[in-house]
């Protein structure tokens, strides 16, 4: 089993203004300081409008810093918003290949449609639509980053001409690919497209076993691939915080995951939100109760339950929590067994969360690293091994299922002229097109004319 950490750049009020860029700055040096203690992954999401929840709103300009401060850990997308209204799908694919590159190869492409309202209304996006615009956003940037050229689209949210879309990424035929999962109906859908499932929820791991039962069950029966390769995983996120003593580690880790829980379920479940004024964070502080959520927060949670992302942990005492893996080292080892024995490809660690501080969470990675990951790694090798000889022969059978028509042929004798060019032909006009032959073999051999033209375009 792997693992990852998780960054939404939570900040919570009141703020100053070094709030966001000492955010950011401590980021990057836990990213730095995981990938030197051997974290597998760094997952970055992609939200708008969302303060205090997530201030990550441009997470290719944040993950291509990371590329150059770290060596070995993979720089996931998680996710990137693919409704075209959101990113358009050739824009997605020149960014997320351009990443590639930097990186040398260590980008996961995941990637999601958004649910709140604060993201979707904020884009003039149609919740009735997002699932369809999510797909052919998708299959669009994934065809911009493999198909040398890109043949051209014409479809109900996107339509685009056959370009060359530049450059292509390092990993053939792309990137691995994962999708968002934030309710249990999606991880069915990651496996029938042969997708990794990305459940960014708050599962413990006796219920992530259906989940995983299913999604390779699904995959083995269903699976028709969206990219070119199938990307066979599945991983789950839990708050974390690690320390000898387990009352310390409360302390410096409950408050932070309880308040990731809360404002994203004052975001997608029960809040009203005014931009620029509402104090999430002094709103959790009064209705937080002694132990926990107050009784309202929890039942308006529960009443969305469908929802893995809004679930919300009840403690045995009757309080209401995201404690995961929260403990001592021996604590977390044995949490973190049970999703191995599961069969869940990957534990995501949220840590980056409420007040949560920057000293505490590097005290903490270092205390994982130590003594808990290295078995896990040794466990791992042989783990992957086993796993990818057991499901060759089901990914080639998934692969076969791919169908011829999702890389359509490029039009015959297909061409783009410039401007200028398209001019000439739209008017018929001989001795613009002679001018312009004249000035090809001109700028063919040294300064012409072309370069008085160019200045004045």
């Amino acid at each position: 089993m792997k693992f990852g950490i998780f960054y939404e750049h939570q900040l919570p009020r009141p703020w100053t203004e070094e709030s966001e860029f000492e955010t950011l700055q401590n980021a990057l040096e836990q990213i730095e300081f995981a990938d030197a203690l051997g974290i597998d992954y760094v997952w970055e999401v992609e939200h708008h409008f969302l303060e205090e929840y997530s201030h990550s709103s441009a997470p290719e300009v944040f993950l291509a810093a990371v590329s150059q401060r770290t060596k070995n850990i993979r720089l996931g997308h998680g996710i990137v918003q693919t409704p075209p209204p959101f990113n358009h799908p050739a824009r997605i694919a020149e960014r997320i290949a351009t990443l590639d590159l930097l990186s040398n190869g260590r980008v996961d492409f995941g990637s999601g449609e958004s649910s709140s309202e604060a993201e979707l209304g904020g884009f003039m996006i149609d919740p009735e639509h997002k699932r369809d615009m999510w797909e052919e956003g998708l299959r669009v940037a994934i065809r911009c980053l493999t198909e040398t050229p890109f043949t051209g689209h014409s479809g109900k949210f996107v339509t685009m001409p056959p370009r060359n879309v530049v450059p292509k990424p390092r990993q053939k035929p792309h990137p691995p690919l994962w999708v968002a999962c934030s309710r249990r109906d999606t991880i069915h859908l990651a496996a029938q497209k042969g997708l990794g499932a990305l459940s960014f929820a708050f599962i413990d791991p006796e219920d992530a076993r259906h989940w995983v039962d299913d999604y390779y069950t699904t995959l083995a029966k269903e699976g028709v691939p969206m990219g070119d390769a199938v990307n066979a995983n599945l991983a789950c996120v839990t708050t974390f915080m690690c320390h000898a003593d387990e009352d310390v580690a409360l302390e410096r880790g409950l408050e932070g995951a309880n308040f990731f829980g809360y404002s994203l379920a004052h975001y997608y479940v029960f809040g009203r939100h005014a931009p620029g004024a509402t104090d999430v964070w002094s709103e959790f502080q009064h209705r937080r109760a002694e132990h926990g959520f107050s009784p309202e927060a929890v039942q308006a949670a529960s009443q969305n339950g469908e929802r893995l992302g809004a679930k919300i942990v009840e403690e045995g005492d009757g309080s209401a929590g995201l404690r995961g893996a929260i403990g001592t080292p021996d604590q977390v080892r044995e949490y973190l067994r049970r999703y191995e024995d599961c069969g869940v490809d990957q534990v995501i660690f949220t840590s980056q969360a409420g007040k949560n501080r920057h000293e505490h969470i590097m005290e903490s990675l270092e205390l994982f690293g130590r003594e808990v990951l290295p078995e896990f790694k040794e466990r791992d090798e042989r783990l992957q091994r086993d796993k990818a000889q057991r499901l060759e022969r089901v990914i080639e059978t998934v692969m076969a299922r791919k169908p011829a028509e999702d890389h359509p042929p490029l039009p015959d004798g297909y061409t783009f002229p410039a401007i200028p060019r398209a001019l000439a032909d739209r008017f018929g006009n001989d001795d613009f097109h002679r001018m312009l032959d004249d000035l090809a073999e001109q700028s063919a051999v040294g300064p012409s004319q072309l370069d008085e033209l160019l200045r004045g375009r």
